[in-house]
């Protein structure tokens, strides 16, 4: 019950507070139209500052969509130069592979020795060295023609 008699106390102040300033507005001056005329200058001001700020906030959302592109490039880079890097360095661990190869058939050769094993060895390296080449060189085209793309599309 408590409650319901607060809230009608509360009820009954707001009703006096709005009566006293419909009394204030009617005990205003007869030049109403000046006062009117401010609030009208005013309100078109704010429209106006309002206007702004959303043509600010558009700026702002453009920039941010513009941001997240280029982010989304940037990792699409990222992915491509991680997986070149990796590619590099299986190229040159087999090329590193394959001058060892090649020093020991030397030395073997040097000693009159000749051994099969170390020849297959030697052209498995080869091989490797190979495929570690040509998959370096397709991720550097990849990461070419991701950076292509976009130019392509955009002067299409």
């Amino acid at each position: 019950m408590s409650d319901i008699e607060d809230l009608e106390r509360r009820i009954t102040a707001a009703m006096e507070r709005i009566g006293r300033s419909i009394d204030g507005m009617s005990a205003a001056p007869a030049d109403g139209g000046d006062a009117v005329a401010d609030l009208q200058k005013q309100l078109e001001e704010e429209r106006m500052v309002t206007a702004q700020l959303e043509a600010r906030v558009a700026a702002l959302k453009e920039r941010q969509e513009l941001a997240g592109d280029v982010e989304a490039r940037m990792a699409a880079q990222s992915s491509h130069i991680k997986r070149l890097d990796s590619e590099l360095q299986q190229l040159q661990a087999a090329n590193q592979q394959l001058r060892d190869n090649n020093a020991a058939l030397r030395d073997a050769n040097e000693k009159g020795v000749a051994e099969p094993h170390l020849i297959n060895k030697s052209m498995m390296a080869e091989l490797d060295a190979l495929r570690a080449a040509r998959a370096a060189d397709r991720s550097e085209l990849d990461a070419i023609l991701s950076e292509l793309k976009p130019i392509v599309e955009e002067s299409a």
